[in-house]
This record gives C-alpha cells, structure tokens and sequence, in this order.
C-alpha cells in the first residue's frame, strides 16, 4: 500500500482516528506513507504502528523549515514512513536531488517468504512546469535502487510522484517506453493490473479536500516492482482505498494504492 497522509494541513487533528480506521479495514502487509507529522512527544508512524501491531520505519528530509512555515507550527517534523507487518533492517533515508525538503526512505523488510527491499519517497510538487527536477529524482531512486544488494524478491518503490502516468518523469523512470535509467532495470506500475475502467485518480476531484485546487483528478501516487520472470514478487491486482469519509471525515486528501502481490 501507498499514502499521502496529508501531514499537519487541514482538520488534522480529526483525521487521525479516520486514517487508522482506513488502514485497520484494508490490512496491508507493507506501507509506504508520505506526509507523515512527527513532534517532540509523538511519531504519527510509530503510533499507528503501535495500534496495529506493526513495525515502522521514519525517514525526514534535512529541510523542515519549508513544511514548518506552510503550518507556522515550529515544533512539527515532516518526513516518510514505512509500516510492515515483518522486522526492518537496513533502514536509510536521503535527501531527494534539488529539493533537500522531499525523502527517499529505504528499507529491508524479512518476510517470511522473501526479502524484500521496499522504499518510499515524495517527490517534489508544482506539477506545472516541474517535471524536469522530478525526473532527476526519480533518476536517483532508480540508480539507488539498482545498486541495492539482489535478494529473492524484487525491490518495491511506492509514493506520491506528483506527476501523470505519461509524464516524462514517469515514462524515463519505467524503463519500458524510453530507455531506463540503468540498462535492463524495468519498473512495472502496479496499476497496469487493475480494473480497467477505473482510471485510478489518487487525487480526485470527488474529495472535498482537493474539489477547490486548481488541477484536475489525477493519477500521481504509485506502487512499482522491478520486473523479474520468476520468483515472488509478481502484481496480481490493483485498486484505490481511501476514497470516501469515515465518520464524516476524510482521512486524507489524496487516496491510497493497494497491490497484491505474489508470494
């Protein structure tokens, strides 16, 4: 699974209880989640890893100063987050190329049929007219992800790209339409396997917390595995969570993605 959690914006306080319940019904192995708060006496990660009986991971980005001044709220932290129903290892977290605001968290995750290198990262926004600093940092998760020792699963990236599936960024980082980043690294969007008739919006008009932005419903929040013929690993099916209130509330402005994959 994939989040935006929409960090301290909006009735964060409230949503709270709406982003557990959401995660509580969907029950997923693996979480990548972005936008995720952090202050001197709470970790929203380690607390929803706490109520689920999960692990966690955090990763923040060396730039708070640019998410505390959008809140003017000093004491808030800002970074990524990973949830597992397995143990971690090997956490690591860096600054994103040409926005040292936005992380790449990576982890090892010991599963017990596989190890499986799982990372999430937010990608810068201003989705008009940024691509070309998104495509260098999608550059800089692909490499680093090359350069991860190979294990018998195959690596999953998920997060918010804030950029279109046919996007530059997106095409270049796929590997599939354009020459790849490193030659013979091919990444498959998850969301190739879903209805399709569901065009996948994770930031969807419909929510009332994105009906008063300018852009229009958009799919920009992935899950990818690197492409391997044999082995765990392979996308079964695809789908969106998140997509209505729980108890009248919205737990975040952007909807989830979910992929089962194989074991």
């Amino acid at each position: 699974m994939t989040w935006n959690l929409w960090w301290r914006f909006g009735n964060w306080r409230e949503r709270q209880p709406a982003i557990l319940e959401q995660l509580r019904q969907d029950e997923p192995d693996l979480v990548g989640l972005q936008e995720v708060w952090a202050d001197a006496e709470t970790n929203q990660a380690a607390w929803l890893a706490k109520e689920l009986g999960m692990h966690y991971a955090f990763g923040a980005p060396s730039d708070q100063q640019r998410w505390r001044d959008r809140v003017d709220d000093q004491s808030a932290g800002f970074g990524v987050a990973i949830l597992s129903r397995w143990p971690l290892r090997d956490e690591q977290v860096f600054d994103l190329p040409q926005d040292s605001s936005r992380p790449l968290l990576s982890v090892t995750v010991e599963a017990p049929h596989a190890t499986i290198p799982f990372l999430t990262t937010h990608l810068s926004a201003m989705p008009f007219g940024n691509s070309a600093r998104r495509l260098a940092q999608l550059e800089f998760v692909a490499r680093y992800t090359a350069s991860l020792p190979v294990t018998d699963h195959p690596p999953v990236v998920a997060g918010d790209f804030n950029a279109e599936p046919d996007s530059d960024e997106l095409r270049r980082f796929g590997g599939h339409l354009t020459a790849p980043v490193v030659e013979g690294q091919v990444f498959v969007d998850a969301w190739r396997f879903a209805d399709y008739h569901d065009p996948g919006h994770t930031w969807d008009r419909a929510n009332p917390y994105v009906a008063d932005w300018v852009e229009p419903s958009s799919r920009i929040d992935y899950i990818h595995v690197v492409a391997r013929s044999s082995g765990p690993g392979h996308i079964r099916s695809a789908r969106r969570s998140a997509t209505s209130a729980i108890d009248g509330v919205w737990p975040s402005d952007h909807a989830a993605v979910i992929a089962e994959l194989s074991a």
